[in-house]
């Protein structure tokens, strides 16, 4: 089924995707009849620049008796939302806006998800692919929709997506001829209500491709997905940092391969400018796509070596009297958290040298599962937002935690407290959105604070 001339469709939810879903589908005569819930003044600028023949309801929450062909619907309603549960119950179909514009691409698609590491892997996925001077562009999650990218996609050899858990829910015949999953942890449980959903939406990813196809997965992952019985058609290559039995792995810095025709040593890590073992994995799977998209491997590692990690993610801001301060902002669950504690430099006298900086708005984690790595090098936190008790309560057995009114003040006493050689690492492992618009908003607030504090202990 492909939009056309008088079929008569209804997008749920006009954000980013949402909006760009509703301008397609002007292109292609559609009766197209765009619905949220709120009335903001963007939302209201922008709906007065729709052409008139676009049905644009604004503030409108009552479930719809319209008769249409096709629901799109936002990444970021829910499909339980009573209008979603109405319209699957009269029979219209399901879509999101992943779905529709996958279902117009003139281009092959690699597909990228996992809870940690998608943008950063899609970015460097592009920039090699790019490199080699292949016609690529990225879109998905990390930013631009993939409905306002369709027109350039009859020019690409192919388009790299960033897909979420919530585009997943809402595919039907969505296929990537390279699929990856970076990894699995605890992550909007709050949405999904399980992890065993969470993991099950995850591995929707793979449901469509073809045995040619290519299935990149972190060998962790592959397990958890043979546990719950999930079946991959694709042709499985798995990667781990941590265990020797995967496809490529890491032995002492280098990582080794065991793929036909390409057994051996592929990439020292020590030449790499990236530091943590979430970054060697993220490595691998962007090799193992060049190598899906028949790259040669001499030609690839001279990009790996020069690939960085994007804004707001483990990224130094400022050094202070000894004391690094890193945004981290992009740590949006626990696992994201662990990761970046573990990458933090050791001081020369104690592993213990991170004050962390965490909270904002929970989505049913536990965040007790980084009670290891909070041991093992944490100084202290300052906690902020809507999460900072439940946070207090979990580690507070593991180092000393302080609740503090906001950003502001938490950098201020984090940085009064560190000594030359800590680290000041601000890793929320929560959404952002009881205090910032987002969590690129949140870590500039943490750059202005962190460049205001140091100012301010510079003329001391």
């Amino acid at each position: 089924m492909k939009p056309g001339p008088d079929m008569a469709v209804c997008v749920l939810g006009l954000g980013r995707s949402g909006k760009a879903a509703v301008e397609w589908l002007q292109t292609t005569g559609a009766k197209v009849t765009a619905v949220d819930g709120r009335a903001t003044p963007e939302l209201q600028q922008w709906a007065a620049q729709l052409p008139e023949e676009i049905d644009c309801r604004l503030g409108e929450r009552a479930v719809m008796a319209d008769r249409f062909d096709l629901a799109v619907v936002s990444p970021g309603v829910p499909l339980d939302q009573p209008q979603v549960a109405s319209l699957r119950a009269r029979g219209v179909p399901i879509w999101g806006e992943l779905e529709l514009g996958w279902s117009a691409s003139q281009c092959p698609v690699i597909a990228i998800t996992g809870t940690n590491g998608k943008t950063t892997t899609t970015e460097w996925v592009t920039q090699l692919l790019a490199e080699m001077r292949r016609e690529v562009m990225s879109a998905g999650n990390i930013g631009r929709p993939l409905c306002a990218v369709l027109p350039q996609t009859r020019k690409l050899d192919a388009v790299v997506l960033e897909v979420s858990s919530f585009q997943l829910e809402t595919i039907d015949a969505f296929r990537a001829c390279v699929a990856v999953l970076l990894n699995l942890a605890e992550d909007h449980l709050d949405r999904h209500g399980s992890m065993e959903d969470y993991v099950r939406a995850k591995a929707r990813v793979f449901e469509n491709q073809k045995p040619f196809d290519w299935a990149i997965i972190q060998f962790e992952a592959w397990e958890q997905l043979q546990a719950l019985n999930v079946k991959v058609p694709g042709k499985v290559v798995t990667f781990s940092a941590y265990n020797n039995s995967a496809d490529m792995y890491v032995d002492s810095n280098q990582v080794i391969s065991r793929l036909p025709g390409v057994e051996g040593f592929v990439l020292d890590l020590a030449e790499c400018a990236l530091e943590g073992t979430h970054n060697a994995e993220n490595l691998m799977a962007t090799w193992l796509v060049g190598h899906a998209m028949k790259l040669l491997p001499a030609e690839m590692v001279p990009v790996l070596q020069t690939l960085r990690t994007g804004e707001h993610r483990c990224e130094l801001v400022a050094e202070c009297g000894g004391v690094r301060f890193y945004n981290d902002s992009k740590a949006t669950n626990v696992h994201a958290l662990e990761s970046a504690l573990r990458s933090m430099p050791p001081a020369e006298q104690a592993v213990r040298n991170v004050w962390l900086i965490a909270g904002g708005q929970g989505k049913g984690m536990d965040y007790q599962a980084a009670a290891s790595a909070v041991r093992e090098r944490v100084k202290g936190t300052w906690l902020i937002g809507a999460s900072a008790a439940e946070i207090q309560s979990a580690w507070s057995p593991f180092a000393p935690c302080n609740l503090a009114a906001d950003l502001i003040e938490a950098i201020s006493e984090a940085g009064r407290n560190a000594a030359p050689g800590d680290v000041v690492l601000l890793s929320p492992a929560c959404a952002s959105f009881d205090m910032f618009d987002s969590y690129q908003h949140r870590g500039n607030q943490f750059r202005a604070a962190v460049t205001e504090w140091v100012e301010s202990r510079q003329g001391d």
